[in-house]
């Protein structure tokens, strides 16, 4: 069966533009629903992280009036995988022919570290090269910023995608406390961005990459590469 790697943010904050740091990390509906997703469907799924990174949800992310009444259930699941996301494995240590996909949940945190990984830059690099399917959601496409190529030519210019949009961002109340939105800085390195309305579940594929909008998208996301690498 698959293997496929998940790679999720390795700190607990996001420094906003006055230095502040914001409470963060993972967001946890898209690290648990498309995780245990992979599971149902027999994948192997290893949790990777910046070296000494230990992934935390978003506290946001866990509040019941946020998250909706699945909130509890995901901080069981996050519970019960806490031995795995303890010790991710690191991103230098990865291996990227073992795995058939990479996946990158988002949350704040990855704008905070995953955007600017090298090791992750790397792992994006050789994953798309070999036409592995590489797949974030919402804020997790800032990590493709990381894949840089010699001479400053990024990775994914031209290709098309969803991203938690500058109007999600602003009506979330984060977008004037924000270093750099996601949207914007895609898109000015050459991204195509397909959005649909705020909130809505949206996933677009381009090639091999496969991206969702926002969390109502982790689940059609993840359903998609289930779809895909079963051949069903």
């Amino acid at each position: 069966m698959a293997r496929i790697l998940m790679v999720l943010s390795g700190v607990d904050h996001w420094t906003l533009t006055d230095g502040s740091k914001h409470p963060s990390g993972y967001w946890a509906e898209e690290f648990v629903v498309p995780h245990r997703i992979f599971g149902e469907a027999g994948f192997t799924v290893d949790v990777a992280a910046p070296t000494g990174g230990k992934p935390a949800a978003d506290p946001v992310s866990l509040r019941p009036e946020v998250a909706g009444p699945e909130a509890d259930e995901f901080a069981v699941y996050i519970d019960a995988a806490a031995e795995v996301l303890a010790d991710p494995l690191a991103l230098p240590d990865v291996d990227t022919a073992r795995y058939d996909a990479i996946f990158l949940p988002g949350g704040h945190g990855p704008m905070e570290d995953l955007a600017h990984d090298p090791d992750l830059g790397r792992i994006l690099v050789e994953a798309d090269a070999a036409g592995k399917i590489i797949a974030p959601v919402c804020h997790g496409p800032a990590a493709l910023l990381s894949a840089n190529l010699p001479g400053g030519h990024w990775l994914f210019a031209g290709r098309a995608l969803t991203v938690f949009t500058d109007e999600e961002e602003r009506l979330n109340g984060t977008a004037d406390r924000a270093p750099w939105l996601v949207e914007t800085v895609l898109a000015a390195r050459g991204a195509v961005v397909r959005s649909a309305k705020a909130w809505e579940a949206h996933v677009v594929v381009d090639g091999n990459l496969y991206s969702g909008q926002n969390p109502a998208s982790s689940k059609p996301l993840a359903e998609r590469l289930v779809a895909e690498l079963t051949g069903h």
